[in-house]
């Protein structure tokens, strides 16, 4: 099998643009055998941290996150990638590109200003008029004291840090090479001491995915404001139905929609998995939600998925460089922590299930990993395989 490859570009790390993988023996149905990077598909410097797929034409869009732009590739080989028309202003740090069932849309998330854009697709795929989604209001309200959670952000009870400490000390931990690599959740300019104090405690929206639902819904991620933002949508634009709050701290990152009818998503901050739902009348609730114990304060949560059967879930986990595995439960309302195991790759930052196989996008290691599942509990197994690959964050099955 084959993947393509987001990365960071020198800007942020040291991929040229968007590579290529080659993922097992080439005639091979599954993923399970060598590894090794194919080269560069197209140059990127405006880092194509993520990328998505048309659903009927060999087209490929990326998040230029560093450039705060949409971008359309053409496949025009087995291995090459070229551009389509101008690239397309979305705002600040997009970090996710979400395209509908329908390819009349797309949804971008930018992480820099939170900002939810709608851009049309025309019958060719390329992308055009972008229009922002209302803004996120904070549902604890501007002081950091205001509306806070008595039990913390954890499930378990235990508090994570804010944004800005939690930053200070993923830093400290991936020391001075890869420091500058961590988002920088704490990046307020430098003013006098009065304003420093007053914006000490401020919360600010991070948009971070969009999550296609049945019946015309969306879900986006507010890791800043702690919300699931559920909106529904049409040729006018993204309407918004209900904002979901989560556990303040908490920061819901990514998510899945699963067969069962719930919404699982992992939260950045505090490492957990929540499960999402709608009652009868259409009103979205929190089910449940299970903390990945194990892990470390100054850890970060990063992708989630399912197995193929969507038995079990796999959320990865940046610092201790582990990924849990979760049990789907019940009729899907509940999860179980299986284990939380080793990743063998350092700041596995995005992950995919390919049969028998997890394959892990290793960072800050610039490197992909596979690790074999076992086939009884779904737990993988230590590193079968490894590739250099540079800043790797997000593996996309080519067609």
């Amino acid at each position: 099998m084959r993947f393509w490859v987001g990365a960071y570009a020198p800007d942020n790390g040291a991929a040229e643009g968007i590579g290529l993988l080659q993922a097992g023996e080439a005639e091979a149905p599954g993923a399970g055998g060598p590894l090794g990077m194919v080269g560069t598909a197209v140059a990127a410097p405006g880092s194509p941290s993520w990328i998505a797929a048309h659903p009927v034409h060999d087209l490929l869009y990326a998040a230029l996150e560093f450039d705060g732009t949409v971008q359309a590739y053409r496949r025009t080989a087995d291995t090459r990638l070229t551009r389509v028309g101008a690239p397309v202003p979305v705002g600040d740090a997009v970090c996710h590109i979400a395209v509908s069932p329908d390819a009349s849309f797309l949804i971008a998330s930018c992480w820099g200003d939170g900002r939810v854009v709608r851009v049309d697709l025309d019958a060719a795929g390329r992308p055009s008029n972008p229009v922002a989604a209302a803004e996120a209001i904070d549902p604890y309200g501007s002081s950091s004291d205001e509306g806070a959670v008595s039990t913390g952000a954890r499930v378990s009870g235990a508090v994570v840090p804010d944004l800005a400490a939690a930053a200070r000390a993923l830093r400290d931990a991936a020391g001075e090479e890869f420091s500058h690599l961590i988002p920088a959740y704490d990046d307020v300019p430098e003013t006098d001491a009065e304003s420093e104090e007053a914006m000490a405690g401020a919360r600010v929206s991070r948009a971070h995915q969009a999550i296609f639902l049945p019946r015309g819904l969306v879900a986006t991620t507010d890791m800043g404001l702690d919300l699931v933002r559920i909106w529904r949508h049409s040729s006018q634009g993204l309407r918004p139905v209900q904002d979901v709050v989560l556990p303040k701290g908490s920061g819901p990152r990514h998510g899945v929609w699963h067969p069962s009818g719930h919404l699982y998503v992992v939260t950045e901050l505090s490492c957990e998995v929540f499960v999402l739902a709608p009652d009868r009348e259409g009103r979205w609730h929190v089910r449940s939600g299970e903390p990945l114990l194990g892990t470390l304060d100054t850890d970060t949560a990063a992708e989630l998925c399912t197995s193929r059967d969507g038995s079990t879930l796999y959320a990865g986990v940046r610092g201790s460089d582990t990924v849990g595995v979760l049990s789907v439960r019940g009729a899907g309302e509940q999860l179980q922590l299986l284990a939380l195991a080793e990743t063998g790759t350092h700041w596995p930052r995005h992950h995919v299930v390919v049969d028998d196989t997890l394959l892990v996008a290793g960072q800050l290691a610039h490197e992909i990993v596979s690790l074999p599942l076992d086939a009884r509990t779904g737990v993988p197994g230590r590193v079968r395989h490894r590739t250099a690959s540079p800043s790797p964050t997000r593996l996309l099955p080519t067609r």
